[in-house]
């Protein structure tokens, strides 16, 4: 039910005004946070990864966020409104307020308006509605690695759906047979009813407002035209991907209901976390260790890319958590822009397991040594005398 559901503004944390970016900064933050990676066994991560990725969905595409902020949950298949203003199936007028707002958005069939149902005007003849019906989007979640996002590839994926009746065509009526007019309604697909002196147009209770009925409905779907079934396709991964990217498959959803054109597949990604790079738009960032000789003397070193291994130059004096750019290393971008940069920051590793006369080498460095040759620790000692000086001031 709709009414059980948060408020996707509020999963996401963000304002109603906000913008693409923040929603998609937002989503990242959180996405990063619940990831079933990250939560291995924690099923309420798994379900608010799942709530994120619904409300990311929905705001992140503006016709389905203009149509979330008019009718909320409701736009998207929630509860019928029952009580508003009268139009509840057990009261008032009788008329079902879901109908009269699709009547009225033009969704049955773009045709008729509210206040065509409501004082007759403009009745369809001759076979009345449409009886076809387009079938519904279908969402698919797939994790993919984090080389695959970055450098594209290929994925068979398979997932159960609805297509459409071979032996029918999707008619729903058995074969050498045909759907006929109803005479409920007489084809119309609605019927006049009588409260006072109003005279309201319902949907045809026997036809559902088709204007059709099947006498002989098809043995293998029972006259829906479709049957449940299991769809298998090759789905080409772009370069530049990354968690939340949507991948739209034309005419891979749901079959059409009678004939009904197919809807489509919205493929949602989920990049997994790598173990030595991370990313940030189209920039990689990853940590390298250094031998702390290379980082004294300095000299060349050999760091990983997504592309490959590429070699840098290390200053003299190089110090732990300095960072170094390799242009044109990061991801290439999806819409065809520039390709980002790599960012590698180095860890000086300090040595294990010394010989004897490797000890003896680095003593004689020691008292060799002095302030002048660590200006980082001189520096912090001096703050931390700073400290203490106030603190004896202070009297404490």
């Amino acid at each position: 039910m709709a009414g059980s559901k948060r408020d996707y503004y509020e999963v996401l944390g963000v304002e109603r005004g906000a913008s693409k970016e923040e929603l998609k900064k937002a989503y990242r933050k959180l996405a990063v946070q619940y990831h079933p990676d990250k939560n291995p066994g924690n099923h309420e991560a798994e379900e608010k990864f799942k709530e994120l990725s619904e409300a990311y969905e929905v705001l992140s595409d503006e016709q389905k966020r203009q149509q979330y902020d008019q009718f909320g949950h409701q736009a998207f298949g929630g509860g019928r409104g029952g009580g508003a203003g009268g139009f509840g199936g057990s009261g008032g007028f009788g008329i079902d307020l879901e109908e009269a707002l699709r009547t009225f958005m033009g969704a049955a069939g773009g045709r008729g308006s509210i206040f065509e149902d409501f004082f007759g005007g403009g009745g369809r003849s001759g076979g009345g509605r449409e009886t076809e019906r387009r079938g519904s989007d279908l969402r698919f979640d797939l994790e993919i690695d984090f080389e695959e996002a970055v450098l594209g590839s290929e994925r068979e994926i398979g997932f159960p759906v609805m297509e459409e009746c071979s032996d029918c065509k999707g008619s729903g009526a058995a074969p050498g047979s045909s759907r006929e007019t109803c005479k409920h309604c007489g084809g119309s697909g609605a019927v006049t009813r009588s409260n006072g002196f109003f005279h309201v147009r319902q949907t045809c209770p026997v036809c559902s407002g088709t204007g059709q009925v099947i006498a002989n409905p098809c043995r293998k779907c029972g006259g829906e035209g479709r049957v449940k079934g299991r769809r298998n396709l090759t789905l080409k991964i772009p370069a530049g991907v990354e968690t939340g990217s949507r991948l739209r498959v034309g005419g891979k959803g749901e079959g059409g209901v009678r004939g009904g054109p197919a809807g489509d597949l919205y493929v949602v990604l989920h990049v997994k976390a790598h173990d030595i790079f991370q990313r940030r738009d189209e920039d990689i960032f990853c940590q390298v260790p250094i031998p702390f000789v290379t980082a004294a003397l300095g000299g060349e070193v050999e760091v990983p890319t997504v592309h490959g291994f590429a070699k840098i130059k290390i200053p003299a004096g190089t110090q732990t958590g300095k960072t170094f750019r390799i242009r044109g290393k990061g991801v290439s971008g999806l819409r065809g822009g520039r390709s980002g940069d790599q960012h590698v920051s180095v860890v000086v590793e300090v040595p294990v397991k010394l010989s004897g006369k490797q000890k003896k080498l680095l003593d004689e460095f020691a008292s060799l040594s002095d302030e002048s040759h660590h200006p980082e620790r001189k520096h912090f000692h001096a703050k931390a005398e700073e400290f203490y000086e106030r603190k004896r001031k202070m009297g404490k």
